[in-house]
């Protein structure tokens, strides 16, 4: 989506292209004062009352829709343009369209969505992620009786571009390919198997000696590869209830949290707030964070790394790093 161009007023099939103002040099953004606000107030929280259809039609896709902004231009670095969180009502959905200066990825969290990339169209069920690369159509479309709640994140290749180029087409009665042909990336908590260590390569425990659960793993969602903007990495983190992570630094990549099951606290430098289900959590270029679940149910994020280039990218790839030095408490893969 390309929210800014909407209020514009542009016009399907007409390509716009917007300058946006978080597009400043790296050094002066990470010499600039640190924002008065307190780590409480920067926790982003989806709407309690959902999202509705105020948004009305988006990209001319079938019906309307409601979204609202977690987290806006330039919070991850100059290469970040949002990240919005929403619903997708039955019989409405995002028309297709292209974004030749982006990278966004959608996650379904919850129920069956008609899902279009480059004009190929199939069912994905939730929770899962489609990646929409740079300079490749997508739509979505719900054609089920249940409401969609969905996330959506946006990385651009040039610092501070974002556009749309709307193709008309609402992908409403589009026919269905058996399997999806695009990128998708699955986030089912049954991925999260006792004694797989985040790689996936241990035996399976028996049933009289079951294993305990480790107290953190991490699962590789999405790689840096399927990405064409200094998007680096995409992670599925599940931390057991009394666990805690080891204090991460996020020198050359941000990162943005969202909680997709459970409670805790975050600790960012000397602050610590607590957070709960679908909240959303900056991790700024330059801070260092760590989480506790203070629940008693497993706690479960997903992680989006943002490098603040692509020469931080690149280097985190060749070095063979994952996420600029995943600490070892989080079941690196």
């Amino acid at each position: 989506m390309a929210l800014p161009l909407r209020k514009l007023g542009l016009a399907s099939c007409i390509v716009g292209v917007l300058v946006l103002p978080w597009a400043v040099d790296i050094g002066a953004q990470q010499n600039a004062p640190a924002s008065p606000a307190t780590l409480a107030q920067r926790i982003a929280h989806t709407n309690p009352n959902g999202y509705g259809a105020g948004r009305g039609a988006v990209h001319a896709g079938a019906g309307t829709m409601g979204f609202g902004q977690l987290f806006g231009g330039g919070t991850f670095g100059p290469h970040f343009n949002f990240m919005h969180r929403g619903e997708i009502r039955p019989g409405s959905g995002i028309g297709h369209h292209f974004h030749n200066t982006a990278d966004e990825m959608f996650v379904i969290l919850n129920g069956e969505a008609q899902f279009t990339i480059d004009g190929h169209t199939a069912l994905v069920k939730g929770p899962v992620g489609v990646v929409c690369r740079a300079e490749h159509s997508h739509a979505i479309y719900n054609s089920s009786n249940e409401v969609l709640q969905w996330i959506n994140f946006q990385v651009s290749v040039t610092p501070g571009v974002s556009d749309a180029f709307d193709l008309g087409d609402d992908r409403a009665g589009a026919s269905l390919e058996r399997v999806p042909t695009f990128i998708t990336t699955r986030l089912e908590r049954s991925l999260f198997t006792a004694g797989r260590g985040g790689r996936g390569n241990a035996a399976a425990p028996s049933a009289a000696q079951p294993a305990a659960p480790q107290p953190v793993i991490t699962l590789r969602a999405g790689e840096p590869t399927i990405f064409a903007s200094p998007w680096a990495y995409i992670d599925h983190v599940l931390v057991q209830p009394g666990a805690s992570t080891p204090a991460k630094s996020h020198d050359t990549i941000a990162e943005a949290y969202y909680v997709m099951a459970g409670s805790g606290t975050v600790t960012v430098g000397s602050e610590t707030a607590p957070f709960g289900k679908w909240d959303a959590i900056p991790a700024r270029l330059g801070e260092t964070t760590s989480f506790k679940n203070t629940g008693n149910e497993p706690l479960e994020l997903l992680v989006y790394g943002v490098a603040k280039d692509m020469d931080s990218k690149i280097a985190m790839m060749t070095s063979g790093r994952r996420g600029g030095g995943l600490p070892a408490g989080r079941g690196a893969q």
